[in-house]
């Protein structure tokens, strides 16, 4: 609609909500109508929907041609929101220095947030379940059974959690959001855990949360990624896993995915966050 030719001038600003997954090219075929157009999203949160190959350059989204390949606004180009209204402290650190530059925090009723739970899983930050397994591409029944263990051990005894209000709360399915890269592992998770479960991608998880984030990665070496390392070690889904988190975020995975042999910086930059995020967090 923006677009035609009869909508030119029609407005003086235009707002573009969730601009880090529209394209250049849509933005501005819709920028005649309207004399400014502000950008809003997060390029670090999930990339833009794409079909077909295309050439280098244009799977960038609209604001991430802005960033130009900065992972914050800089002050003369935007608003870089500061404060993050979710995530505990503890899960912040990780996040604000993997994809925000260090300038990402947490605002201070965010720190009253806990998992009230006997351990491994009670109190906040990051977790990492290590489960052996070998051959598993896009489906693991062993990493199925241990996060079907981790949801019945919360439930069944009686686990709570804190709000940021100090309120405490039962902790229930909904309170437990659980994330894997491929559609297989989601559907033998949903076969095994509780009906009511909340279980999918990250693509069905944006803009979501819960006390508590189970993320199960599946495959069993980079060697076994059915879509190679760039798929399950990328970014992006890995900063909108961990961010759905408001008190623990947990990876469920094979510890064999943390020795990887990189052939490229890029491989060494994907590489490096989940190093990262095993030397943050407390073994489960």
């Amino acid at each position: 609609m923006w677009g035609r030719e009869d909508m030119a001038d029609s407005v003086d600003v235009l707002f573009v909500d969730e601009a880090g997954q529209m394209s250049l090219a849509n933005v501005l075929a819709l920028s005649p109508a309207a004399t400014s157009i502000v950008l809003l999203g997060d390029p670090q949160q999930l990339d833009q929907p794409q079909r077909g190959l295309h050439p280098l350059g244009a799977e960038v989204s609209a604001l991430g041609h802005l960033l130009n390949g900065r992972a914050t606004i800089a002050a003369d180009q935007g608003v870089f929101l500061t404060e993050t209204r979710r995530l505990h402290p503890d899960v912040c650190a990780f996040t604000s220095e993997l994809f925000y530059e260090g300038r990402l925090t947490s605002r201070p009723e965010n720190s009253k947030q806990r998992l009230n739970a006997v351990d491994p899983l009670g109190g906040t930050g990051l977790r990492f379940a290590p489960v052996e397994h070998t051959g598993n591409q896009n489906e693991s029944p062993e990493e199925v059974e241990r996060v079907a263990a981790f949801v019945e051990g919360l439930l069944g005894t009686g686990a709570a959690w804190t709000d940021k209000e100090g309120k405490t709360n039962s902790l229930g399915l909904q309170d437990i959001l659980i994330v894997a890269p491929y559609n297989a592992q989601v559907a033998a998770l949903v076969e095994r855990l509780p009906e009511g479960s909340r279980v999918g991608t990250v693509d069905k998880f944006q803009g979501q949360e819960a006390p508590l984030v189970l993320y199960s990665m599946a495959t069993s070496t980079p060697e076994d990624a059915p879509r190679g390392m760039e798929f399950i070690y990328s970014l992006n889904p890995l900063n909108v896993a961990v961010s759905r988190a408001r008190c623990v975020a947990v990876i469920v995975a094979s510890p064999a995915l943390f020795q990887v042999q990189c052939k490229t910086p890029r491989q060494i930059e994907l590489a490096n966050a989940f190093c990262r995020y095993l030397e943050m967090a407390r073994p489960v």
